[in-house]
C-alpha cells in the first residue's frame, strides 16, 4: 500500500496519531504532534490502533522499560527511522506541510454523509480501522439491486430515512411499535459523465401503487403482495416489506432503474450532526414546537443531536404544516450539512472525521451490492468529479388528491411529474436545463436588443397608425397630437380602439421599415421588446402599426424603465438572508 493511500500526502503518517499513554496504558489519538499528549479520543473496544509508532519513549525522551519489546500488530508496518533520530518522530528540522486538498473531500457532499467514513478509511488505510468500520455496516440482500457501477452509465441510489424508533431518546418520534416507514426518501440520480446529479424527494403521503416484491430471509425467498392506491411510506416496514420493496415501488412510479439503496435511522441525524460540530439553520420566525420540542430563535442557529433531529422532523411550525413544507426544510438542512461537512474545519480534523465515520457506519444499512467499505469507496470515487453547483434538489411534482374531500394525501402532477422523470431518464441535468433556458432567454433578449441597432429615418418619413389598447380614454388621439405637434411625425393616424385590450405596447413593422421603427422607439421610449418585425416588405405608402398597451402612461412618457437601479433595499436570491 503506497503512502498516498495510507493518507500520507501531507507527510503525516496516520500511525503517528495513535500513541500509548503511559498514564493509562491505552492507545489514544494525538491530533497535533507538536502539542504533546492530547485529550484522548475513544477508539473501538478491542481494536488495536492502526500502525502505531514504536512506543518506547515518553514525551520528555525518557525510555520506558520494555516498551521497545512491544510485539508488532499484525497488518501494520513500522515507519523507517530517519538517520540520526529515534523511532518516535520525524527529524526535528522537518516542517509540517499544509495538507494538500484531496479530491476525496468531495465524496462527503452527495449522500448527506453516508460515505463520509470512506474518507477516513482511505486516509488512515489501517487494517484495524478498516475492519472496524466494515463491521459496522449492516446489509440487506435485495433481488433488485445491481452489482456496482459501470463507467459511462448513469446510476440511481435510493436514500431512505426510516422513522423506526431505534436508539436512545427516540421514543417521541415515529409511530410507536412500528417497524418503520419510508419517512424521508430521495432518489439520487448520478449522470453517466459524472458531471451532475439530481436528488428528487418523494413525499411520504404520495398515493401510489406498491407492486409485489420479493424479500430474502433465513427461511428463503418470500413474495409480499402489493397494494393499490396507498401511501408511499408503507412501501417499507409494513407487511414485512424491506428496502427492496421501496426500490421496486420507486422504479414502477418513475420508470427509472434503482440500482442501490442506503437507509439510515433517527440516530444518523443526531450522531452525524454532533460529529461535524452542528449544522447551521436559519428561521424567519422563532419556533417552539410542542410536538418535536424544537425550540429555536429567529435567525441563524447551529443545531446538533436532538435539536437537529427535531428540526428535520418538525412539520407543524413551517409553511402550511404539510409534509411538502417539511421536505423543503429537510432539503435546506441537507444543503447546509453538505456545506458543513465539506468545510476544512471538518475535513482536516481527525476527531470529526473519525466521529463522522463511526456515526455513519453505525447508522447505515445498504444492499449487499455496496455492502463493504471497498465498494462504498468505489461509490465515493464515482461521485468525486461532480461539482456541488451541479447538484439539484427537487421534489416530485404533486397535486392534492382529487378523490379526497379533506386533503391529506397527494398524487403525481399529471404533466410535471412525467416531465421530471423524462429529464432524469434522458440523463439531463436540471442545472443544465435551467442554464439552457436562461441562455435561450439571453439570446432572445440579445436578438431583440439588436433591433434597436442601426440607422434611423427622418422624423417626417415615419408613417404609423396608432391604436388604443391601453384602457386609457383618448390615449391614441393624445399620442397623435404629441407626435404631430411636438415631434414632427406628421404621417401618423389615430385608428381609435384596438380590437382588444393589450398588456404591453407593441410596434409592428416590415423589414424595410426598420429605420422608421427605431426612430419612433427613440421618440416614445419604447423598449426593444416592444418591436415586432415582420417578414415581408411593406409598400411605400404603408404605415407601421402601434398598439398602446396597459404599460402606456401618457404621450411623451417613456415606457422603458430607468437605466440604473435606484438605491433601494433589495434581496438577492443567491444570498442567505433571514426575514426580520
Amino acid at each position: 500500500m503506497d503512502a498516498h493511500s495510507r493518507g500520507r500526502a501531507d507527510e503525516i503518517d496516520p500511525a503517528d496519531q495513535w500513541v500509548l499513554n503511559p498514564r493509562t496504558g491505552n492507545y489514544e489519538l494525538r491530533l497535533d504532534r507538536s502539542a504533546g499528549q492530547s485529550a484522548p479520543v475513544s477508539r473501538p473496544r478491542g481494536v488495536t490502533p492502526p500502525g502505531p509508532r514504536t512506543p518506547d519513549r515518553t514525551r520528555g525522551g525518557e525510555r520506558r522499560p520494555g516498551a521497545a519489546d512491544a510485539p508488532p500488530v499484525p497488518g501494520q508496518r513500522r515507519r523507517r527511522v530517519a538517520e540520526g533520530h529515534g523511532g518516535d518522530g520525524p527529524p526535528a528540522g522537518r516542517r509540517k506541510r499544509r495538507p494538500a486538498k484531496s479530491r476525496k473531500k468531495k465524496a462527503l457532499m452527495w449522500t448527506g454523509g453516508v460515505t463520509a467514513f470512506v474518507v477516513v478509511a482511505g486516509a488512515v488505510g489501517a487494517y484495524a480501522l478498516y475492519e472496524h468500520f466494515n463491521g459496522n455496516i449492516k446489509t440487506i440482500d435485495v433481488p433488485s439491486a445491481s452489482g456496482g457501477f459501470k463507467k459511462g452509465q448513469a446510476f440511481n441510489i435510493l436514500l431512505i430515512g426510516t422513522d423506526k424508533r431505534t436508539g436512545s431518546g427516540n421514543a417521541g418520534y415515529g409511530d410507536k411499535n412500528s417497524p418503520g416507514h419510508a419517512d424521508t426518501t430521495i432518489l439520487f440520480h448520478v449522470s453517466a459523465d459524472r458531471t451532475n446529479a439530481t436528488a428528487m424527494s418523494i413525499p411520504r403521503d404520495l398515493k401510489t401503487d406498491i407492486p409485489d416484491c420479493e424479500t430474502r430471509t433465513a427461511e428463503g425467498t418470500k413474495v409480499i403482495p402489493g397494494d393499490q392506491d396507498v401511501r408511499f411510506n408503507t412501501s417499507l416496514g409494513q407487511a414485512g416489506r424491506d428496502p427492496g420493496c421501496t426500490m421496486k415501488t420507486v422504479q414502477e412510479l418513475t420508470g427509472l432503474t434503482v440500482d442501490h439503496f442506503m437507509m439510515a435511522d433517527f440516530n444518523a441525524v443526531k450522531e452525524m450532526t454532533t460529529a461535524v460540530g452542528g449544522v447551521k439553520v436559519c428561521l424567519k420566525k422563532p419556533v417552539k414546537d410542542k410536538d418535536s420540542h424544537l425550540n429555536l430563535p429567529a435567525g441563524e442557529s447551529t443545531v446538533a443531536g436532538e435539536q437537529a433531529l427535531a428540526f428535520v422532523r418538525t412539520r407543524h411550525s413551517f409553511g402550511n404544516e404539510s409534509d411538502l413544507d417539511r421536505i423543503k426544510v429537510q432539503q435546506q438542512f441537507l444543503s447546509s450539512m453538505i456545506r458543513q461537512m465539506k468545510s476544512d474545519e471538518t475535513l482536516t480534523s481527525p476527531t470529526k472525521l473519525y466521529g463522522l465515520a463511526e456515526a455513519a457506519t453505525n447508522a447505515l444499512t445498504v444492499d449487499t451490492g455496496i455492502g463493504s467499505i471497498s465498494k462504498l469507496s468505489d461509490l465515493a470515487k464515482e461521485l468525486t468529479p461532480i461539482d456541488p453547483k451541479n447538484i439539484t434538489f427537487a421534489t416530485l411534482p404533486v397535486v392534492d388528491n382529487p378523490a379526497e374531500k379533506i386533503k391529506a394525501t397527494v398524487v403525481p402532477h399529471p404533466e410535471k411529474a412525467e416531465q421530471l422523470f423524462a429529464l432524469m431518464k434522458s440523463d439531463t441535468s436540471l442545472t443544465e436545463v435551467k442554464k439552457k433556458e436562461q441562455d435561450a432567454k439571453n439570446a432572445k433578449a440579445n436578438a431583440q436588443a439588436a433591433l434597436l441597432q442601426g440607422p434611423r429615418a427622418e422624423t417626417a418619413k415615419v408613417r404609423v397608425d396608432v391604436y388604443n389598447g391601453s384602457g386609457i380614454q383618448g390615449a391614441a388621439q393624445n399620442t397623435i397630437n404629441w407626435l404631430q405637434n411636438e415631434q414632427g411625425v406628421s404621417r401618423s393616424t389615430n385608428k381609435s380602439n384596438a380590437p382588444e385590450k393589450a398588456a404591453l405596447t407593441t410596434l409592428t413593422y416590415a423589414p424595410n421599415q426598420a429605420d422608421q421603427a427605431r426612430k419612433l422607439a427613440d421618440l416614445m421610449g419604447l423598449p426593444a421588446t416592444a418591436l415586432k418585425p415582420g417578414t415581408a416588405d411593406a409598400g411605400p405608402m404603408e404605415p407601421m402599426t402601434l398598439i398602446l398597451g396597459a404599460d402606456f402612461k401618457g404621450a411623451g412618457v417613456p415606457i422603458t424603465g430607468p437605466a440604473k437601479v435606484p438605491d433601494i433595499d433589495k434581496v438577492e436570491a443567491d444570498k442567505k438572508v433571514c426575514a426580520a
